[in-house]
């Protein structure tokens, strides 16, 4: 009787026993997975980064160039202001976007950013949603200081 209780136990148990194993063994797949998506994401946000590096600098050499004739004192060493300057990329924004937290960012990065997290990148609280509206003002504003970058 002990023996045939025992077996009885066991045969109910290990369905579940083997439903957490095959589960579990998934896990792992899965967690694999996710982990070389976050990576492929990262290697584009890096190659991104460089890319628009190489194309501030190839823009900035191409500004210098043609406006060392016409400008006699450059202010290039002006640091521009931190407003202007999208907090994930560190660089200033081209295309700025107000996400839901309020904060602006270049449009690029904050779309790569939203396609992995749903979270702020300036406070880490949950955004309540992922529309970003085009900044006009700070984009025009950006658009004067370049502007008086050049003219003087």
């Amino acid at each position: 009787r002990a023996t045939r209780r025992a077996t009885k136990r066991a045969a109910a148990v290990a369905p579940a026993a083997l439903w957490r194993g095959t589960r579990s063994s998934r896990a792992p797949l899965a967690t694999t997975r996710l982990a070389a998506a976050e990576e492929a994401e990262l290697a584009a946000a890096l190659e991104e980064s460089a890319r628009l590096e190489d194309e501030r600098r190839v823009a900035e050499e191409q500004g210098s160039s043609s406006s060392a004739a016409a400008a006699p004192a450059p202010r290039d060493e002006e640091e521009p202001p931190d407003d202007f300057l999208c907090p994930i990329t560190t660089e200033i924004m081209s295309d700025p976007v107000m996400a839901a937290d309020g904060h602006s960012y270049e449009r690029s990065a904050i779309e790569r950013w939203l396609a992995t997290k749903s979270t702020s990148p300036m406070t880490g609280e949950a955004l309540v949603h992922s529309f970003l509206a085009p900044n006009h003002t700070l984009r025009r504003q950006i658009r004067e200081w370049q502007g008086g970058l050049t003219r003087a």
